[in-house]
């Protein structure tokens, strides 16, 4: 399952949710201000980083510039208390599943939390409804939910 991570004035969240939705691709998401992180969320949000928490940080937040920190003599801990605490810290948005995480909006990048059996389907950005590959989402999607309902 995505998780998305978002903030209501990020237009990229926005933007983000919207092509999830688009196609058809089943997602939870979390508005980071209107819930408090946990500790699992960090987690998640750090499991397939490259780079660790200089992946999921913003370096041009409010909360960064007004308290520079270096992040690098922070432990673990203490680190992801600041971010639970400060959740607008995070890039956004953020999105995770089982095998990647993504920062940012890129029309490209998220390509790949399509399914894989979509992905060789025709993909495309501007046509009708019932193009082949909307029409193989929508299939795949209905046959995840009944084997899920099994």
């Amino acid at each position: 399952m995505i998780t998305l991570y978002t903030s209501s004035s990020c237009s990229s969240c926005r933007k983000a949710k919207k092509w999830l939705e688009e196609n058809k691709i089943p997602f939870k998401e979390k508005n980071i201000v209107g819930i408090r992180l946990t500790r699992d969320d960090i987690i998640t949000m750090l499991k397939f980083s490259e780079n660790g928490f200089e992946d999921i940080i913003s370096t041009r937040s409010k909360i960064f510039k007004d308290r520079p920190m270096d992040t690098d003599d922070m432990r673990f801990g203490e680190l992801a208390d600041f971010i639970i605490d400060n959740p607008t810290i995070l890039k956004r948005p953020i999105i995770v599943n089982d095998k990647i995480m993504q920062t940012g909006y890129n029309v490209d990048e998220i390509r790949a939390f399509i399914p894989r059996q979509f992905r060789n389907a025709v993909q495309c950005d501007e046509c009708s409804e019932n193009c082949d590959y909307k029409c193989a989402v929508r299939e795949g999607v209905k046959n995840a939910k009944a084997a899920r309902a099994l």
